[in-house]
């Protein structure tokens, strides 16, 4: 794909910014793996996860009458796993630490979400605005 090298560089930044990050792997909302970092990560394994999270957030979302699926954060005793929309096609799945802040992994991966989703449209979207999927789109 034209766009991995700035994808996985935006993830490498990602991890740069938060210490706690361990690992970030962005895919299409079908679950194919479009860029990773660390390398070594079991990356197309998440990826694949990620689009049966994605869809199972969006179903949750909708039936609860909410308008648009913002993140997905599964905390753990070693940490935890939070799924982020990178457009209408493409999700950005982080792994982090147990000691994250997680407001601040928010924050930083909504940014990291949307610079995927302006890589992948070809614009220059501002990363400050979180691209939502709505509702009932994106993965099955």
């Amino acid at each position: 794909m034209a766009h991995e090298a700035a994808i996985r560089t935006e993830l490498e930044g990602l991890r740069a910014r938060l210490p706690d990050v361990t690992g970030a792997v962005a895919a299409t909302a079908d679950g194919l793996l479009l860029a990773a970092d660390p390398p070594g990560l079991p990356a197309e394994g998440f990826a694949a996860l990620s689009a049966a999270a994605l869809g199972v957030g969006l179903r949750l979302t909708d039936a609860a009458g909410q308008e648009s699926f913002r993140e997905l954060l599964i905390r753990s005793g070693d940490g935890c796993v939070a799924l982020y929309p990178a457009g209408r096609d493409a999700v950005l799945l982080v792994l982090a630490g147990p000691h994250t802040n997680v407001g601040r992994l928010h924050l930083e991966s909504r940014r990291s979400g949307a610079r995927v989703a302006a890589l992948l449209d070809g614009s220059t979207a501002r990363p400050e605005r979180t691209a939502a999927l709505p509702a009932g789109g994106g993965a099955p």
